[in-house]
């Protein structure tokens, strides 16, 4: 994932202010070719604003489309925001789910236009990214036992992934629930009270589009989920877990 843009940790950005970190972050991704957000790409961009798209959300939705494309070969001009608009959605519909947000909190309830992974797809994604985290040096040595035990299991469940029906594919979906519990709890104990306070000011932000419409306890909830996909991507651990609608 690319370099991020700073969020504030008060009620998040204006949507002039969201549309120029969207542009700076683009210019960056495409080794500093300005493609301005003007026109209907400002409306697009604004729509994901309105929507309540985290600053965050937006950009790893756009690093999505980045790395679809250099896996296509060599790059041969740079990349318009309206191209990463599928990806942005996907990846803000699988944030919402992750917090527990429903689709009816959206503002225009726009919705993802590529569709979720298969399991196998899943499972697949889970794998590599579990290796790219082990790789990248980010993780100590606390993690290599969990992650091995992890990998394991998901090698299994690959295997079988695609045949799997009815209580079976029940039966994987809970495990691999619990795995994903395991590693995010080991994520935490190795964080701070301070960077964990940290943490739930942006996670805060990252709510803030929401929060006048959700219940208190609701909204606790959802700041927790919140933080722990922070954890998450501070430490680049994949979401183990099969997020359902």
């Amino acid at each position: 994932m690319g370099t991020e843009p700073t969020l504030s940790a008060d009620s998040g950005l204006r949507i002039a202010d969201f549309c120029r970190e969207i542009e700076t972050y683009l210019c960056r991704k495409n080794d500093g070719h300005l493609i301005r957000v003007t026109g209907p790409s400002f409306d697009l961009v604004a729509g994901w604003a309105q929507q309540g798209v985290p600053l965050k959300v937006a950009c790893a939705g756009i690093d999505r489309y980045f790395e679809r494309y250099y896996r296509q070969g060599p790059r041969r001009r740079p990349v318009k925001i309206d191209f990463c608009d599928a990806d942005v959605l996907d990846v803000f519909d699988e944030w919402r789910r992750a917090v527990g947000i429903s689709r009816q909190s959206t503002v225009d309830g726009r919705q993802s236009a590529t569709g979720r992974r298969s399991l196998p797809e899943h499972l697949e994604r889970v794998v590599t990214r579990l290796s790219s985290a082990r790789a990248s040096g980010s993780l100590d040595a606390g993690f290599d036992s969990l992650i091995d035990a992890v990998e394991r299991e998901l090698d299994e469940a690959r295997a079988s992934a695609g045949g799997v029906r009815g209580d079976a594919r029940r039966v994987m979906i809970e495990r691999l629930a619990v795995l994903d519990a395991d590693l995010l709890r080991q994520a935490r104990t190795t964080i701070d009270e301070r960077t964990r306070a940290g943490l739930a000011r942006e996670a805060e932000a990252d709510l803030a589009a929401f929060r006048a419409s959700m219940p208190p306890d609701a909204f606790t909830r959802a700041r927790e989920a919140a933080i722990d996909r922070l954890v998450r991507d501070r430490f680049g651990l994949p979401t183990i877990a099969y997020l359902q609608a």
